[in-house]
């Protein structure tokens, strides 16, 4: 009944049930009690910063590179790469979604070189050339695709 008011955020009868055998049997609080086994020490707050890193420096960089560099698990890593910075491999498709921190740190350098070389060479904004708004590309060797860099 309590499942039907409050939906996910009410206790289940079985969880329901043993609370109230926990307290009758003496508990006084209701935090987490101290459990066996190692807390995890990998996923920290430097590690994630580390990660952020080397994901900036190169992109292509896999997840047992990654693993290696920072000496963490591989499943460690890729849950810094997936649930704490949200990132994802996406290759040839097309996949609706908000930019990551990666893209938006390219696209701010990118605008940031465009708006300094407009300041400094008068003739810059004349030099582009499109064609029905089509940009031309360069074709990068190392990494086999296109950019518009």
């Amino acid at each position: 009944m309590l499942q039907k008011a409050f939906g996910d955020s009410a206790l289940s009868k079985t969880r329901a049930y043993e609370w109230y055998k926990q307290f009758k049997n003496a508990r006084t609080t209701i935090d987490d009690l101290s459990r066996a086994g190692r807390p995890s020490t990998a996923n920290t707050e430097e590690n994630v910063a580390k990660g952020k890193e080397i994901v900036f420096k190169n992109r292509r960089t896999s997840l047992r590179e990654l693993a290696s560099e920072l000496s963490i698990a591989y499943g460690t890593a890729q849950q810094i790469l997936v649930d704490t910075l949200g990132m994802r491999r996406v290759a040839a498709r097309l996949v609706p979604k908000d930019l990551n921190f990666v893209q938006k740190h390219h696209r701010k350098t990118v605008a940031a070189d465009l708006i300094s070389e407009a300041r400094n060479d008068p003739t810059f904004m004349k030099r582009i050339i499109t064609g029905d708004e089509t940009w031309v590309y360069q074709y990068d060797m190392e990494t086999s695709q296109q950019s518009s860099e």
